[in-house]
């Protein structure tokens, strides 16, 4: 189903140009000075808004040197926004100031939650699906999207288990968010790899429930196997390998629906060395430049 986008910070954002439909790293302290003296960067880099909530330092320096040059998407990893309780307005007024400062191409925030009570779990949880969460999300999407005067993308998660109590499936769900809130997409390939692999469920057919024309940006990574107490496989979205074959064919899949759209190599454990990093981004690119081929076979 391909849905519009209402709410008015879709329209009003300063990223409306939105990030370039290439392949982008995340940005890591080791990469710093490989960034800055590659002849040919990739053209954006993505950031944990989480860490440059300070006022100045080394980080700071390097990023402002880094914005010079490539375009930037902040990745939020500390709203909760599937919390019970309200929003922190301290950190969200912090996340503000920050993206005033940047003016990034996208931002955007985890369907999870991660704070309860005042007390914050360094965690990405996982939450029910049913009315009542789904009220509250929009709520919460609503709020940041209005202080932060731009669309949020709503990334999906990677799970390890679901709840028996939940009423919507989780690409209805995300769809009903985008409907209601008019905020985009963040597709993480890797986590419908995972979460279908756990959860017993066909990745084809996820991707194809959903708005894919709410996608704005999409994540690749890579994951680890472990087994559960049954003895199963069970996959873990550690972002500490490469990406996996079976997600690069599950992202071949998905830009040959959505078309190019910018696309992060993520590896924030075990961090590689600059040059495997970009082999996995020109790898991303190659894949991209099939579906821009294919787009104008279509056309």
């Amino acid at each position: 189903m391909n849905l519009p986008l209402r709410h008015p910070a879709a329209q009003c954002s300063p990223a409306d140009a939105g990030l370039p439909a290439r392949a982008g790293i995340g940005l890591k302290p080791q990469h710093f000075d490989d960034l800055l003296s590659d002849p040919a960067p990739p053209l954006f880099i993505e950031v944990h808004a989480e860490n440059y909530m300070g006022a100045g330092g080394p980080s700071h320096a390097h990023l402002r040197a880094l914005r010079e040059r490539v375009a930037l998407s902040v990745h939020g990893v500390g709203l909760s926004i599937g919390g019970h309780g309200p929003l922190d307005t301290t950190h969200l007024a912090r996340l503000a100031t920050l993206l005033a400062r940047y003016q990034p191409a996208a931002f955007s925030e985890h369907l999870a939650w991660s704070t309860h009570d005042g007390r914050f779990f360094n965690d990405l949880l996982p939450l029910r699906y049913d009315t009542a969460s789904l009220a509250r999300i929009c709520t919460h999407i609503d709020q940041v999207q209005d202080q932060l005067g731009r669309q949020l993308l709503l990334e999906n998660p990677s799970t390890y288990l679901e709840f028996a109590g939940s009423t919507y499936s989780e690409t209805d769900f995300l769809t009903s968010i985008v409907a209601r809130t008019g905020c985009g997409l963040l597709l993480d390939i890797n986590n419908v790899h995972v979460s279908c692999h756990n959860n017993r469920h066909d990745p084809i057919a996820y991707i194809a429930a959903l708005p894919l024309a709410a996608v704005r940006e999409i994540h690749l990574a890579g994951h680890a196997e472990d087994v559960d107490a049954t003895g199963d496989r069970l996959l873990i979205d550690d972002h500490g390998a490469p990406v996996a074959e079976e997600v690069w064919e599950l992202y071949r899949h998905t830009v040959a629906q959505t078309g190019a759209v910018a696309t992060l190599i993520e590896w924030d454990t075990r961090v590689p060395a600059y040059s495997d990093l970009r082999d996995q981004a020109r790898h991303a690119d190659a894949i991209l430049d099939q579906a821009l081929t294919l787009a104008k076979v279509v056309a």
